[in-house]
């Protein structure tokens, strides 16, 4: 034991103490949360330059409801209630005469426009968008444009749209129009919190109103910080250990440690990092929310699990690259397998939706309980309002613990067979047969 933290107080010292270390600390939560910085910097750099729409209403009835709307809603939104500032642009609409039987001439010439930069796009209320009946090609209106992938007047201009196609149907339909207000009126859903009574006063608490983002942020913002700790802490050992075999600064450890001690020393050093980087983001992200008086979404119950799964996940992870590290000639070789070595943190990001849609579906238990995957889905949906059933989290430890020990003793074998060989790296095979027999 004394010769394990020996190296892993070498190793841990040699790295805190880099510029890259230090830079390391500021650059990696900007990187992964830059796109939530960049919103907030961008997010009153509105476009409000006027965008022209145009109409081809084949019912010759709709077009003037659906402007109608249409303005209606562009002067509720079109200046912040507070600031009194233009913060969308204003949309402004022009009819187009159906001119004959050739539908699709029509709209070449329309889009001709929409290319030129005369409109911005144009509408096709079909014939049958008044009564469609059951036929769904028949409900929907055709919105043309050459916009990107984010265009945000698709989604504005669906409540128009439809405001003005159900104004017309009631008008048909003999309904005063002084009622379209009250007909029309849409419900807002809050969403509550759960009802819940102390245990001490027998109180039944207050339900209150909760942010949409809420369930999402929190969870999502743990998992970030997890996944980016475990990158940031066992990514560099796979580089590290295959750099000191090729300086043959290995050789001279070997000379007061075994193997296996010098493995897992590196492996304790890399802890020691993440868990010093994980007290001052959690300490940073605590005071930044206790200053914006958001402190009451800080989930502390959930604190000792997050540092069990980073110290598991770490562990695994630097293992793992010690056992790659060595068996690669090059650190060339080691940085092509960095995907591989990083694969059980970016798959569980990559299914990060599905898995906050249904947190306690079948997918996300089954995934959630693979202890590749357990630490970041685990942890995302112990953080999601309804919590996880009480035995998942223990099963999920002891499936890490086990997975923790398994991966160790092979990555072991792996280090102390491969850590001195030189020349032609190992296959796969060998890797295999070395972590099997040793």
């Amino acid at each position: 034991m004394r010769r394990i933290l020996l190296v892993a107080r070498r190793d841990y010292l040699a790295s805190v103490r880099t510029k890259a270390f230090l830079i390391g600390l500021v650059v990696a939560p900007l990187l992964f949360g830059g796109s939530a910085i960049g919103m907030a910097l961008f997010k009153d750099k509105a476009d409000t330059k006027e965008k022209k729409i145009a109409i081809l209403d084949r019912t010759g009835l709709a077009a003037a409801a659906v402007i109608q709307a249409a303005r209606e809603k562009n002067a509720r939104d079109l200046f912040d209630k507070v600031t009194g500032i233009q913060t969308m642009p204003q949309y402004v609409f022009e009819t187009t005469a159906v001119q004959g039987s050739d539908p699709d001439a029509e709209r070449l010439a329309l889009s001709g426009q929409v290319r030129r930069g005369e409109l911005f796009a144009f509408l096709e209320i079909g014939p049958d968008a008044l009564h469609p009946g059951k036929d769904e090609a028949a409900r929907q209106v055709g919105y043309y444009t050459n916009a990107g992938g984010i265009d945000e007047m698709r989604r504005w201009l669906q409540d128009p749209v439809n405001e003005g196609l159900r104004k017309v149907r009631l008008s048909q339909l003999g309904v005063d129009p002084s009622h379209f207000a009250d007909v029309l009126a849409a419900v807002p859903l809050e969403r509550m919190s759960l009802l819940a009574r102390d245990e001490k006063t027998g109180e039944v608490g207050a339900a209150r109103k909760k942010s949409d983002l809420e369930g999402f942020i929190v969870p999502f913002a743990l998992v970030l910080l997890l996944g980016m700790l475990v990158m940031v802490g066992s990514a560099p050992m796979l580089t590290a250990v295959t750099e000191d075999k090729t300086n043959r600064v290995v050789e001279m450890l070997l000379s007061v440690a075994t193997p296996f001690e010098l493995m897992m020393g590196k492996v304790v050093a890399a802890i020691g990092l993440s868990l010093t980087s994980s007290a001052l983001y959690v300490l940073g992200g605590a005071l930044t929310l206790q200053a914006m008086g958001m402190m009451g979404m800080v989930p502390f119950e959930l604190l000792p699990w997050f540092y069990v799964y980073l110290v598991a996940d770490v562990t695994i992870l630097c293992a793992f690259a010690a056992a790659l590290g060595a068996s690669c000639s090059t650190p060339q070789e080691a940085q092509s397998l960095g995907v591989l070595l990083l694969s059980p943190v970016m798959i569980p990001f990559m299914i990060t939706v599905p898995i906050l849609k249904q947190p306690n579906g079948l997918l996300a238990t089954t995934l959630s309980l693979f202890p590749p995957f357990t630490p970041l889905l685990m942890l995302l949906r112990q953080s999601m309002p309804g919590g996880v059933p009480g035995w998942q989290p223990w099963a999920g430890l002891t499936g890490i613990a086990g997975w923790t020990i398994l991966t160790s003793f092979a990555a072991a074998r792996i280090f102390r067979v491969a850590i001195l060989m030189q020349g032609k790296p190992p296959k796969a095979s060998d890797l295999l047969r070395w972590a099997i027999r040793g």
